[in-house]
């Protein structure tokens, strides 16, 4: 039978292919036949946003029990069935998105294209995997109950986030895990698992007209959409004072954020850069780690980056430091970024700021997965593949005129929402 495919290629770092399936199905692909080996990620609108009121987790419940049993297949069935092919399946969910990989010899495709299509399209959701994912997830809330980052990324979220889905952990909590039934897994693999927002990337030894019949053996009969509840947009809330989360621990975690740019805002990038200077890369060259650490030894690290999701944009960063020295770290902290603010960055800053975050760009494409994950990731920021050469360009073309006006309009008046675990002694 022949396949119509539509496809185009545009200008790129990569050879992408935009193709348009029979029964319309956009898809990226990449080819390439180095070595015989076929990586797909894909990526639905949803995610743990969408958890039910009170069941905080499902999403993640769900994502954890796509692969543990399909069709006729149940668990131990669908596992020995990857393993019989050395067939890589995984799915995962974060606050916007559920999203899923594959990973396969190219002489198994078929077989692997067979198993991730029940995997999609006909999950059993079985009462012992239930079970077992559930204790797993709780098992790791227990553990992470006691540890100082984790409670103060929890405390952070409600701190910053409040009444907003971004305030629960994607994981849940054991009191929300506990109230999710079989029936809300199943009412959500209706509303996330869809093909109107499916973005989908293929890199490998394969053609556009065998990609594209495989992603609509996949993907093709899904549901158009589902029925999804809209989300508002979340203003950050806690940006005067700092909240203090007791735990008998002899350092304190710090976590600490602000507002930030959305993606499709024109100083978005500045401010990707802007942020670099301020506490990114490695750290040897930040602010934060020469003043934190090199210059005072308050913490062994600490770093500063921008989160831009669906319904909120912000800077967050942290350090763990001893207890004595905790208010005095925020307070560099603080004056790094007051300073940025007031005077932004040096000239050799923003040289080496640049350098870095260009050179160190084609390090996400250095395997066939990563290239994968990259094509969905850029089309869920909403770009083209011109962005793969678009990025570097802005980067590039921030003068420090630029550098000055942005570190001003992101850092404004320096006020941050700030926790700290730990028992920080009174400045």
């Amino acid at each position: 039978m022949n396949t119509q495919v539509a496809s185009t290629t545009r200008p790129s770092a990569v050879n992408i292919q935009e193709i348009m399936t029979p029964r319309g199905v956009k898809v990226w692909l990449v080819e390439d036949y180095a070595v015989p080996v076929l990586s797909i990620e894909f990526a639905m609108k949803g995610g743990s946003s969408q958890d039910p009121d009170g069941k905080s987790g499902a999403a993640t419940m769900l994502a954890g029990l796509l692969d543990e049993g399909a069709g006729d297949m149940d668990s131990t069935a669908f596992q020995q069935a990857l393993d019989e092919k050395a067939i890589e399946i995984s799915f995962s969910s974060d606050r916007d998105y559920v999203s899923g990989r594959m990973r396969t010899l190219i002489r198994h495709v078929d077989r692997a294209m067979q198993l991730l299509s029940l995997a999609i399209n006909a999950p059993r959701l079985d009462e012992a995997p239930i079970v077992r994912v559930r204790e797993q997830l709780s098992a790791g809330l227990r553990h992470e109950a006691h540890d100082p980052s984790a409670m103060a990324g929890r405390a952070w979220r409600a701190r910053t986030f409040p009444g907003h889905p971004y305030s629960l952990s994607t994981n849940g909590t054991l009191e929300s895990l506990a109230a999710i039934e079989r029936a809300d897994l199943t009412a959500l693999t209706r509303s996330l698992l869809t093909r109107g927002a499916l973005h989908i990337g293929v890199v490998g030894a394969i053609d556009a007209a065998r990609a594209a019949s495989f992603v609509d053996q996949v993907f093709g009969q899904l549901p158009t959409r589902g029925d999804l509840k809209s989300i508002a947009a979340a203003q950050l809330s806690g940006l005067a004072g700092v909240e203090i989360v007791d735990l008998d621990v002899p350092q304190s975690t710090i976590r600490f954020g602000r507002p930030a740019f959305a993606r499709r805002d024109p100083d978005y990038m500045a401010s990707v850069l802007v942020t670099h200077i301020l506490g990114g890369g490695t750290g040897l060259s930040s602010r934060l780690f020469r003043e934190v650490r090199e210059k005072r030894g308050l913490a062994y690290s600490v770093s500063a980056s921008i989160a831009a999701l669906d319904h909120a944009a912000y800077v967050h960063g942290g350090t763990t430091t001893k207890n004595e020295r905790a208010r005095e770290s925020l307070d560099v902290i603080q004056a790094e970024i007051l300073d940025l603010a007031r005077n932004g960055p040096h000239e050799d800053e923003l040289v080496k700021g640049k350098k870095y975050l260009i050179g160190s760009y084609p390090l996400r494409f250095d395997t066939s997965t990563k290239i994968a994950g990259q094509l969905v990731q850029i089309q869920l920021d909403g770009f083209g593949p011109e962005w793969l050469l678009e990025r570097n360009r802005l980067i590039q073309a921030v003068t420090m005129e630029d550098a000055r006006r942005v570190a001003g309009r992101l850092f404004d008046d320096g006020a941050l929402s700030v926790v700290m675990v730990g028992r920080p002694a009174k400045a």
